[in-house]
């Protein structure tokens, strides 16, 4: 910050046109997210039996998963059957608003990826961008998105840092 010449107090940051704050926030998607481990189906945890396990499928409460993202994974070691993922996917069509293999994490990451698909990057041509690091547990924003978006960027970008404007760490510079 510096003064003008009436004494004023000018943020310099705040008047560039060429330093730009993205807050990869904003495309997080507010739709429920939910996790099905498939340990709860296995015989002890472990062992996919295949008639218990249809029986148990059936007899479940897939009510609870009604308009949300499902992320279906199995917490233990136990060896999965693609057919059985496929019978999951079964019974969540028509509650789940879309099913994914894998965990929370990996729901956030690829509705970010689809918003952040549709980001018209060129836009950054030769400009100073900070990924904007504070992310509320509300509208988490995993690492994986980062990593996502420098890519993006960097094609662009005349320098890319994370952060705030007036604390950010310095990442590329074409």
């Amino acid at each position: 910050m510096t003064t003008d010449t009436k004494g004023e107090i000018v943020n310099k940051v705040k008047q560039s046109d060429k330093l730009i704050t993205i807050d990869l926030q904003k495309y997080f998607d507010n739709t429920p997210k939910a996790e099905l481990d498939l340990k709860q189906f296995l015989f002890k945890g472990m062992i996919l039996k295949e008639q218990e396990f249809r029986s148990q499928l059936e007899d479940f409460d897939w009510s609870q998963f009604e308009g949300q993202y499902v992320a279906v994974y199995c917490s233990t070691d136990a060896i999965i059957s693609k057919w059985a993922y496929m019978l999951v996917g079964q019974y969540l069509t028509g509650h789940a608003k879309e099913v994914f293999k894998g965990q929370k994490e990996d729901i956030l990451f690829e509705l970010y990826r689809r918003k952040l698909d549709e980001v018209d990057w060129s836009s950054y041509e030769n400009k100073f961008v900070i990924l904007k690091g504070c992310s509320s547990k509300e509208k988490p924003v995993p690492e994986s998105v980062y990593l996502y978006a420098t890519q993006k960027l960097v094609p662009y970008v005349k320098k890319l840092m994370y952060g705030e404007a007036c604390s950010n760490v310095p990442v590329y510079r074409a």
